[in-house]
């Protein structure tokens, strides 16, 4: 997982106003769709019910079945899906969002769910919002402020933490401001980390991020071991580990050796945490090496936020001068670790670093999942990692990633099944996001209004963050 310079530095507003783009019905619209395939990755030995109707209410799932036992559509709207496989909303774990407008890049390739891992207290102003429905975009988690020590992987935004005095007091700023998550990341420090991990416990809130290794030092990792071991932070409670990569890296100490992999993603599936592999985070910097930078300007990126761009345009040059073919391997390597990940019990999920270098808003989300099964996965595993098995993490299997009586009312709808071919998960004809349906013309004004992203609001926001964790920032230290 590569150190970009600014991927934590403003996640910024994850919301979106659709006035541009109404919804074809309303979330209190009885709504019924007909004649489809019903996908559910939960049912993983039976997941098709063919020739279906779904029927929708109050932003929930009330029928969901063959169409012959559908109750009466009288007073309702009805849409024929006929051809239409129909499968639940899409997951992004691990985004950078930082304006408004690329939200509707989400939701316009069925991602109808992010989870932020940067976060700022305007983020959980505009979770609310998006809650009470008076912004339309995907449903908002949040980490607080990234937690670090200083170290080789510091950045700016990060709030630095160096004694177990210092995280406590974070811990219960983050916590006193309404964040539910902490994020921990590599360069923090025992005494402060093990403080930030019994107050998250105590607070009862979620911990997640990168596996913290301590002090780094001259050797590590090959000829001395690091300040806090892999295994460690096994029994700790994480919602999630973020990053194959950093896996490698903290668990493997950068061996890409498959016997040690193996018997490391038996432990990691006995302790029974999660992973997020994120692996386009190392697969995009491949393909930007591979293209001398071209791909850094492929269709798509013109949602990313210039902000972004502009700061992130030092780190696009320099992977644009790398020989792509060691980095090339690492890549396969990380797709194959995945599936051992998953043959040893490992609960994955989705996340795609979104938002940061050259990962596009939605599409990105996508790109991972066929990076998944390219590494071994089979279509409907790499689903499950995006909807079932997210549920399962957020202890929400009878309401979310389902298609069942009950469930929110979180729908895909493809032209093709992607249990068959991966790449179906593109072909988007519409979305159900909280009950509101919008057509593929509706997905297609969102994806237009997130090409004009607005760079005033994206600093107004950063600077009012920053402020508030207590670390006032200068643009120009930004370059900007």
């Amino acid at each position: 997982m590569p150190a970009f310079h600014i991927q934590h530095l403003l996640p910024a507003a994850l919301a979106l106003a659709l006035s541009a783009a109404a919804p074809a019905c309303a979330a209190d619209e009885r709504l019924f769709v007909t004649g489809i395939t019903l996908l559910d990755p939960g049912h993983e030995a039976n997941p098709r019910t063919r020739d279906a109707t779904l029927v929708i209410a109050d932003e929930t799932i009330v029928y969901a079945g063959p169409s012959g036992s559908a109750p009466p559509s009288d007073g309702a709207r009805v849409i024929d899906g006929t051809g239409l496989t129909a499968f639940p909303g899409l997951t992004d774990m691990h985004v950078h969002v930082w304006d408004e407008a690329e939200l509707g890049a989400y939701l316009a390739h069925g991602v109808t769910s992010v989870r932020n891992m940067s976060g700022m207290p305007f983020h959980l102003e505009l979770a609310e919002r998006i809650a009470r429905g008076e912004l339309d975009g995907p449903r908002l988690l949040t980490s607080g402020p990234i937690l670090n020590s200083a170290g080789a992987n510091q950045q700016i935004n990060h709030q630095i933490v160096e004694t177990a005095q210092e995280a406590r007091a974070a811990v219960a700023a983050q916590h006193a401001a309404g964040f539910a998550r902490l994020k921990t990341y590599s360069n923090l420090r025992r005494q402060a980390y093990e403080a930030i991990r019994d107050e998250a416990e105590q607070r009862q809130m979620h911990l997640t991020g990168h596996t913290p290794e301590g002090e780094r030092r001259p050797g590590m990792p090959r000829d001395i071991p690091f300040s806090i071991a892999f295994e460690e932070i096994l029994d700790d409670g994480f919602e999630t580990i973020e990053h194959a990569e950093s896996i490698l890296w903290h668990g493997l100490s950068d061996r890409q050796d498959d016997a040690a992999a193996k018997a490391l993603a038996l432990r990691i599936a006995q302790s029974g945490t999660p992973v997020t592999p994120t692996l386009l985070a190392h697969h995009n910097l491949v393909m930007v090496a591979r293209t001398k930078g071209a791909y850094a300007a492929r269709a798509g990126t013109e949602t990313l936020n210039p902000v972004t761009q502009q700061t992130e345009a030092e780190y696009i040059a320099l992977w644009s001068r790398q020989e792509p073919t060691a980095h090339a391997a690492k890549d396969l390597w990380l797709g194959r670790f995945t599936a051992m990940l998953d043959e040893a019990g490992v609960t994955l999920v989705t996340g795609s670093d979104a938002g940061i270098f050259t990962n596009i808003p939605g599409q990105s989300l996508h790109d991972e999942l066929a990076l998944m099964v390219r590494g071994g996965l089979a279509p409907l595993r790499a689903l499950r990692a995006s909807t079932t098995n997210i549920a399962k993490v957020l202890d929400e299997e009878q309401t979310s990633g389902c298609l069942s009586q009950g469930c929110l009312a979180d729908i895909v709808l493809t032209r093709c099944d992607p249990a068959e071919t991966i790449r179906c998960s593109r072909e988007i004809e519409a979305v159900i996001a909280r009950g509101r349906y919008h057509d593929r013309q509706a997905l297609d004004t969102l994806l237009e209004s997130a090409r004009h992203p607005n760079s005033e609001r994206t600093l107004r926001n950063l600077m009012a963050g920053m402020e508030a964790q207590g670390t006032p920032l200068d643009p120009a230290a930004l370059g900007l």
